[in-house]
């Protein structure tokens, strides 16, 4: 477990691995654009896998626990300003198996020219390095229970706790740990889907009697948006603001060493690494005041989304929760298209709310990868009432993607479509018209804003 510092500064810690149960392949990334891949095929098996630096020192390999074996993972970025990267030599003799993939000069007698196929991999990991098939849920959850009370001791710890999938989980983990220790800050900016906030009060402070501090900041968040209709710039309050809050609250509790963070592995990937560029950057909390140095606890920045969806349910979460639609930082302010109005944002929070039930009965949730509602900035005429009418209309969007980075519109039976549709102009105030998106990804990204 790596400790990281709000200045940034990362350090390795062998003592946390002192606990660690399950067995470890250890993937070092010497350039391949295929370690997730490696290493979840390896997890499937049964086995822990973690990816780390080629540059690692023997002492931290050996600081960690249960390392069965070590694979190579050479390919088209190991190049890195004009010369190869490699391992250091003395890892060579450290007496662990060895596979080499796709790297011609490494001094191991195991090596392969492409990605090991299932039986291949099953024979080294299995034949080579006689490791046993012991990853499992409740294997992790063990150790990582040991390495956070390890960490954090008799201290506190402080989390941002939005509602979303990885710091719902990452607080249950943090709750299962260190109980009242862990003081979880829910900021309520006013953009939340229908009942999200009254959900995690409910399933936090009531069922997990979590150290809860609910924050309603609805008026604070609103009003600085208040005629403000650049996406970009929304974005920009919305963070802005969020900080402020979160840092408010941070001062007023004393004791605080630690900072929980719902970092899963894909935001390091993203994130970028040695021999791989950066696709976005990731702050889990937004880069807090300098004067607030907090020692990082992030249990899940190992696991894989469904990994961490799975955590949760054997951390007792309820499904709902686990299985959440992906959502936007800003939340619906990206969603309530231009500038946001207080009318515009409850449309668009009833008709969300309406089509995520309908596509539940109708067995969509789990079928379709995201579905949402935005209402844009203007109206049109329509007749409710028997009376003309001048409403703003609702526009549902549907869509599978493996990566995020292209996407398919799901083809909803029209009877379902039509159903949401007579419920959202029945049941939804200023609508009087229901449209639904038909753009791929790309040209047409995957949000609105």
């Amino acid at each position: 477990m790596r400790c990281i510092t709000n200045s940034g500064k990362r350090k390795c810690s062998a003592e946390m691995r002192e606990n660690m149960k399950q067995d470890m392949i250890v993937i070092l990334d010497l350039g391949s654009t295929e370690n997730t891949t490696i290493a979840r095929q390896i997890r499937e098996l049964g086995v822990y896998s973690e990816i780390h630096p080629h540059d690692i020192t023997l002492e931290e390999l050996n600081g960690m626990q249960n390392v069965k074996g070590i694979i190579l993972n050479g390919g088209e970025n190991r190049i890195v300003d004009g010369k190869a990267v490699e391992i250091s030599p003395e890892l060579y003799s450290c007496g662990y198996p060895m596979l080499a993939i796709d790297h011609p000069t490494a001094q191991c007698d195991r090596k392969q020219e492409a990605l090991p196929d299932e039986e291949t991999l099953k024979e080294f990991v299995f034949d080579v390095c006689h490791a046993e098939a012991n990853w499992n849920m409740k294997n992790f959850i063990e150790d990582q229970v040991e390495l956070i009370r390890k960490q954090v001791g008799d201290k506190k710890a402080l989390l941002a706790l939005s509602g979303g999938v990885d710091s719902s989980v990452v607080a249950a983990l943090l709750i299962k740990a260190i109980g009242k220790q862990l003081v979880c800050v829910h900021v309520n900016h006013g953009l939340m889907r229908k009942n999200e906030s009254e959900s995690v009060i409910e399933v936090f402070q009531k069922q997990l009697h979590a150290n809860l501090v609910y924050v309603d900041a609805t008026e604070r968040f609103l009003g600085k948006l208040e005629g403000v209709a650049d996406p970009e710039q929304k974005r920009k309050i919305i963070g802005g603001e969020f900080i402020r809050v979160f840092e408010e609250e941070a001062r007023k509790l004393e004791g605080i060493d630690f900072l929980g963070q719902g970092t899963i592995y894909p935001d390091i990937i993203e994130s970028g690494t040695k021999t791989a560029k950066m696709v976005k950057s990731h702050h889990n909390v937004g880069g807090l005041p300098e004067d607030l140095k907090f020692e990082l606890v992030e249990p899940l920045k190992q696991l894989f989304k469904d990994e961490v969806r799975a955590c949760g349910i054997e951390l007792g979460l309820p499904a709902e929760m686990v299985y959440r639609q992906p959502f936007p930082g800003p939340g619906l302010g990206v969603r309530c298209l231009g500038a946001i109005t207080r009318d515009r944002l409850e449309a668009v929070r009833e008709a969300d709310a309406i089509l995520r039930e309908e596509f539940e009965k109708a067995g969509l949730n789990k079928k379709v990868w995201q579905y949402f509602t935005v209402v844009p900035d203007f109206k049109s005429v329509g007749v409710k009432n028997n009376a003309r009418c001048f409403d703003y209309m609702v526009i549902i969007r549907a869509i599978n993607t493996i990566d995020a980075m292209s996407a398919t519109i799901e083809k909803v039976d029209w009877d379902v479509l039509e159903k949401i549709t007579n419920r959202i102009l029945a049941e939804v105030e200023h609508v009087n018209r229901v449209c639904y998106d038909m753009s791929p990804k790309p040209p047409a990204t995957i949000e609105f804003e």
